[in-house]
């Protein structure tokens, strides 16, 4: 049929779930799964559905729709930091961009809100309720109490990473900070390093404790000894990157390697060095996490770990969908990746 139809009065009328399902030939019962995520529906069916949407120009009226189901029909991405680290870090972009074209192949549109601190979180929280069908929630700390009222107000939650504390109960999707940092901290090893630091994330902080030990369980394999000097925990930023290197210098002089919890904060370990008069990577190879744009941007570029971000924010989003649809929590942890380039 053509995008508009003649009622009797002669006036033209919006196409109906009733048209597209007979567009498409499947029932309407069909159509409305499609409409609500498309769980339990059959790839030939879904294709059929979302040809005849665009064939109609069918849109759908979300006031009825959420008056009908309950739902709102949005989603919210909730990065429990500081405004200013938003803008900072690199990662939270590209998490966001990813989650919110996901997202849109489902026709639901994403809420940007930033709880860095109490009175944010207060605000956010009554909003959320009642506001939005599920959170997608990006980096938890210890403490954090977030995550746990989420969850004790019913809302549909899954988090970037493991959320302290929580168990089972909230559903999470993560890199494999451990693994990674293993097979950073085995090629630092293996290109012949053996004084290595690192500079880790925040140790209240899901990935900095994984890296963490990821890192002190190699150094054992290898035969190295575990020194409290070499370890300095950062926040995830250049400054505070840059900070740690300079501490352990002036502990450490003779470090030949660096393995840094995040690229960001790679760069300030670099500036550091540099300052030092150490050269990177004859004296001193440089190890990053994430394989952000921080990491291209690094001067030498960095050798690093790479998160799955187009898979982390493609899980979280099917994962978030299937918890509205009503099933239970689950975790998911995505595989990392070495990319070498020239600062180890």
């Amino acid at each position: 049929m053509s995008r508009t139809e003649q009622n009797g009065a002669g006036r033209r009328r919006p196409p109906t779930i009733h048209d597209v399902a007979r567009e498409a030939g499947v029932s309407r019962g069909t159509v409305s799964r499609v409409l609500n995520g498309g769980h339990n529906v059959s790839p030939a069916a879904l294709d059929a559905v979302q040809s005849a949407i665009h064939r109609t120009g069918y849109t759908v009226n979300r006031h009825a729709r959420s008056l009908i189901t309950g739902r709102s029909d949005s989603v919210a991405f909730l990065l429990t930091e500081p405004q200013e680290r938003f803008f900072e870090d690199p990662n939270f972009n590209v998490l966001l961009r990813g989650c919110t074209t996901a997202l849109a192949a489902h026709d639901i549109p994403l809420l940007l809100m930033i709880a860095g601190t109490e009175a944010e979180r207060r605000r956010n929280m009554r909003y959320i309720a009642g506001h939005v069908d599920g959170v997608l929630l990006v980096s938890s700390h210890s403490g954090d109490p977030v995550a746990a009222q989420l969850h004790e107000a019913g809302v549909p939650l899954v988090a970037c990473g493991k959320p302290p504390g929580q168990g089972s109960k909230v559903s999470y999707v993560a890199a494999d900070d451990l693994g990674g940092a293993r097979d950073m901290v085995r090629y630092l090893y293996e290109s012949g390093r053996r004084r290595i630091a690192t500079v880790a994330g925040p140790l209240d902080t899901p990935g900095g404790v994984e890296r963490l030990a990821g890192y002190r369980a190699t150094l054992a394999e290898c035969g190295l000894p575990y020194d409290e000097a070499l370890v300095v925990p950062g926040d995830y930023s250049r400054a505070g990157g840059e900070a740690a290197a300079s501490l352990l210098l002036e502990r450490a002089p003779d470090i030949d390697a660096v393995f840094v919890g995040s690229d960001l904060m790679a760069q300030g370990v670099l500036a550091a060095l540099e300052r030092a008069g150490r050269r990177v990577p004859q004296d001193v190879a440089v190890g990053g996490f994430d394989d952000s744009p921080a990491a291209l941007a690094a001067r030498p570029e960095l050798t690093t770990v790479r998160q799955p971000w187009d898979r982390i924010s493609s899980e979280m989003v099917r994962v978030l969908l299937a918890q509205i649809g009503g099933e239970d929590p689950a975790a998911v942890i995505l595989p990392t990746e070495l990319v070498r380039r020239d600062s180890a």
